[in-house]
């Protein structure tokens, strides 16, 4: 039986590892011309990933930490593509856009709140600069139930889509007022159905513990609705509250957020239901069926972490495109404008609409290899670092390993010559485990960390 109670000393705030170093680190140092040197030394071996951003949703759902922009106004979605192709005209010239694509996602924002027609029309733009999309590319779309029709579904089958994400969090009646997301199960139920119809064999939905006015029995009570729908895919997100960032967020009664023991507990159940029927744990957030890739990939230690979560396509160069998008290589991070004005007037200038990046050091790439082992695969093979990085790993992170006694004390942590390896129970806690190795964290006083906690 665990003891819930103890876990709570662990509900500190600190990084999702989307990326290391973290987003705070980024700099406005870093400008187009930076990017354009990385571009430019590039290897035309070198797979490329596309991360299209469409900020636009038509309200707010008041717990979402994503960057959008809130309007019911056509001419601004009209006025959004043209620059997207404008964006995509620029790249051309700095990037040798005949590389192979192993993956494009579509994020927002809502994507599917733009028309059958404009999606379209993005598609086809995207596909006449990057023409070389590997047969086996993931194309994927996060998609909100409400705004999602046959004819969506259509075009994206057409462009190539072969897995749809859709968002959920929750089916309590009382949560999806709070939250200002109505959207009863019949309606997502329907979507998923269109979905199969087209031949989409990875559907994956969204689900989030922790908000407010949530308690263990409804959260099961969503579960076990939400399995007849017999996705290949569950994410399960903690709740970030980050009222400091999301103004909407401001808009909760934070006495109506379940205590760290009763969230603890519910992910707890959750892994608990998933398992019981079936599904595999994949990272720290995310369920798959056996059969699904990304348990395959796990199988094999070859699961990657980038911003559109857990995937199979590493290796690859990913290119951010649109409002607030981020890219990242080898060795750099690249985030453009957060802006509308901004971000137009830097294409209307011919340039790339770069804000601000980050240049990774040795030190960074290493840190960064070890953070996303353990977030993805819930080990770390030390002779393999130590091979790739011509470090002695021991000697290297002394100071992280013996901060990371305390979890080996709990059994949540077990440390030999040759691995580090995380419990079932640890995974619970697999930000915590990281943050030890992150050198920038470690530099801020815990209460200045401007991050979510981490339970």
């Amino acid at each position: 039986m665990i003891d819930f109670k103890k876990f709570e000393k662990y509900s500190r705030p600190g990084p999702r590892y989307t990326s290391y170093p973290t987003a705070p680190e980024f700099s406005e140092e870093f400008t187009q011309d930076d990017l354009k040197a990385y571009y430019k030394a590039q290897s035309d071996d070198r797979a490329i990933s596309i991360y299209i951003h469409m900020p636009f949703c038509r309200s707010a759902c008041y717990f979402c930490g994503c960057n959008t922009i809130f309007t019911s106004k056509e001419e601004k979605k009209v006025e959004y593509i043209t620059y997207l192709k404008k964006e995509l005209n620029i790249l051309k010239n700095h990037l040798n856009t005949n590389r192979i694509v192993t993956q494009m996602h579509f994020g927002g924002g809502t994507p599917t709140f733009f028309s059958p027609e404009q999606l379209e029309d993005v598609i086809n733009s995207v596909k006449e600069v990057f023409p070389n999309f590997s047969p086996e590319a993931e194309v994927s779309c996060e998609v909100d139930p409400r705004f999602f029709t046959k004819e969506h579904m259509d075009v994206l089958k057409a462009g190539g889509c072969n897995r749809l994400s859709f968002g959920v969090q929750d089916l309590d009646e009382q949560v999806q007022k709070t939250i200002h997301r109505i959207q009863p199960f019949e309606l997502t139920q329907n979507v998923i159905k269109i979905a199969r119809d087209a031949g989409i064999h990875s559907v994956n939905t969204d689900l989030i513990y922790g908000l407010p006015h949530q308690t263990k029995e409804s959260f099961k009570k969503t579960l076990e609705k939400m399995i007849t729908l017999d996705t290949d895919r569950f994410a399960v997100f903690n709740y970030a509250h980050v009222p400091w960032l999301m103004k909407t967020m401001r808009k909760f009664d934070e006495s109506t957020f379940p205590k760290p023991e009763e969230k603890l507990e519910m992910l707890k159940d959750t892994i608990d239901f998933f398992t019981s029927n079936g599904y595999k744990m994949v990272g720290m957030d995310h369920f798959a069926k056996p059969e699904d890739e990304l348990f395959k990939a796990i199988e094999k230690g070859e699961l990657h972490r980038n911003f559109q979560g857990y995937t199979t396509k590493g290796g690859a160069d990913l290119i951010g495109i649109g409002l607030t998008s981020i890219g990242n290589g080898v060795d750099y991070y690249a985030q453009n404008f957060k802006d509308i004005p901004t971000y137009e007037k830097a294409l209307d200038n011919g340039d790339l609409p770069t804000f601000k990046g980050y240049r990774l050091s040795d030190d960074d790439q290493l840190r960064q290899f070890v953070i996303m082992e353990l977030m993805s695969n819930f080990s770390l093979n030390i002779i393999r670092v130590e091979e790739e990085f011509n470090v002695n790993f021991k000697e290297y992170f002394a100071d992280a390993i013996e901060s990371l006694q305390e979890f080996v004390e709990a059994q949540l942590v077990e440390i030999s010559d040759k691995k580090i390896e995380v419990s079932q129970t640890g995974t619970m806690l697999i930000r915590n485990i990281c943050m030890p190795f992150d050198a920038y964290l470690n530099k801020i006083p815990e209460d200045k960390r401007r991050f979510s906690k981490t339970i």
